[in-house]
């Protein structure tokens, strides 16, 4: 029980100098957590059709920045500073002091958390103001967007650890991450329709968790008659909640197995 105190308390520490580095780098603040609202503002404002009856692209759109805002957050941010924290021997320097893989992967996930919880706030404010996003009307779609926000922030924020390992070098990392994120991003619906995709794209999308995550928060944030305009009819709640539980779990594990301090 002490270890596992002590593990928690490190974890807060850490999560905490994480936050106050953040800070320290206008680029990342600006990217992270801008960044996303900026889209909207552009997104919204050139396209402005009706997809749907009481549905605009622009309240389609922000569904999918949310949802999108989360594998930025998570996924893209971790896969490029672990390597340069990797290269800059952070992390080698780290692994001579009482923190263990457990506490370290802890700052990171609340560093993840605490940063979705300002983007998305953005969002929503902006997406409300501007563009008539529909805020949830009832209890069972906070409770679907409160999960949806904590399984995939979990889920993208073990998935980002896990591929940090996939750069040669913390230089490369944005250049090997980024596109794979800007694809997704196409393929999963958040800068299109998502039915107005081909065929191969949609089934492409289905392997991965974003696709998920856009489409549970159209659930939330659309009509509960938009659900006819999905693929498969419905929202498909439960197969979500099982998809990104699948994600998780296999990030987790290829977490722990393959995390290095450093590249030897």
């Amino acid at each position: 029980m002490k270890t596992i105190r002590e593990t928690l308390r490190i974890g807060l520490l850490r999560s905490a100098l994480e936050f106050k580095q953040f800070l320290r780098q206008r680029e990342s603040v600006v990217f992270t957590l801008f960044f996303p609202v900026i889209l909207l503002f552009i997104f919204g404002t050139v396209f402005k059709d009706t997809i749907a009856p009481g549905v605009t692209f622009s309240q389609y759109f922000v569904a999918g920045m949310i949802a999108s805002g989360l594998v930025n957050t998570g996924f893209q941010q971790l896969a490029i500073t672990i390597p340069m924290e990797r290269d800059f021997g952070t992390l080698k320097r780290l692994r001579g002091t009482p923190m263990s893989v457990s506490s370290y992967f802890i700052g990171k996930a609340l560093l993840v958390t605490i940063l979705m919880i300002i983007q998305t706030a953005l969002l929503l404010f902006f997406g409300t103001l501007m563009f008539g996003l529909n805020m949830p009307t009832s209890l069972t779609l906070w409770w679907n967007f409160t999960w949806l926000v904590v399984l995939g922030s979990a889920c993208s924020t073990v998935l980002g650890i896990a591929f940090s390992v996939v750069p040669k070098s913390g230089r490369g990392a944005s250049a090997v991450v980024s596109p794979i994120v800007i694809i997704l991003q196409f393929f999963s619906g958040v800068f299109f329709v998502f039915t107005s995709l081909p065929s191969w794209m949609q089934q492409f999308a289905a392997l991965f968790p974003l696709k998920w995550l856009t489409q549970g928060m159209r659930s939330v944030f659309l009509p509960a008659d938009f659900a006819t305009q999905e693929v498969a009819g419905n929202w498909e709640i439960g197969k979500t909640a099982l998809v990104l539980m699948v994600w998780l779990v296999a990030g987790l594990v290829i977490s722990i197995k393959t995390f290095k301090w450093s590249r030897e």
